[in-house]
């Protein structure tokens, strides 16, 4: 079966086949390049707060992940793509580092609910404000560039 021809982009890349689903392969790779980057960036971060980059990203999804209402052990589980005991053993050491309380959830004595401490919030706040930072200085260029680069046909 033969090949569709090949066309050169306006980026200078090469992609495959007419205009409608054309990839630019150039801004994709640009783009994982700084997710990567910002990841990194964001590790060293947490670890310069003394934390190690899972209990940062636990401390963002205590606080933003889950609306309404408190975070449990399972959400922290389903942010983290990890398995529930496994969010259990952070949560301790969590606990144990003064990051986050536990509460017993007053409709369902079974569940437990976690809380931010002061300290928790208070490092969350500093890491948040340096990765908003840096996503503002280095990723938002490739993702405006990929997103428009890959527009579907009827999309603007």
């Amino acid at each position: 079966m033969p090949q569709p021809k090949q066309r050169r982009t306006t980026a200078g890349t090469t992609t495959r086949g007419g205009a409608a689903g054309a990839v630019d392969y150039e801004a994709l790779a640009r783009f994982r390049y700084q997710l990567r980057t910002f990841l990194a960036f964001s590790e060293q971060a947490a670890k310069q707060a003394g934390l190690t980059p899972q209990q940062h990203q636990a401390l963002l999804g205590i606080k933003g992940f889950v609306r309404p209402g408190p975070a449990t052990i399972g959400d922290i589980a389903r942010f983290l793509l990890v398995r529930h005991h496994s969010a259990v053993e952070l949560v301790d050491r969590m606990v144990k580092l003064g990051l986050i309380s536990r509460l017993a959830d007053p409709e369902d004595g079974r569940r437990v609910l976690l809380k931010l401490t002061q300290k928790g919030e208070q490092k969350l706040q500093s890491l948040s404000r340096k990765n908003v930072e840096e996503l503002r200085r280095a990723a938002s260029p490739a993702l405006r560039r990929l997103l428009k680069s890959s527009s579907q046909p009827g999309e603007s």
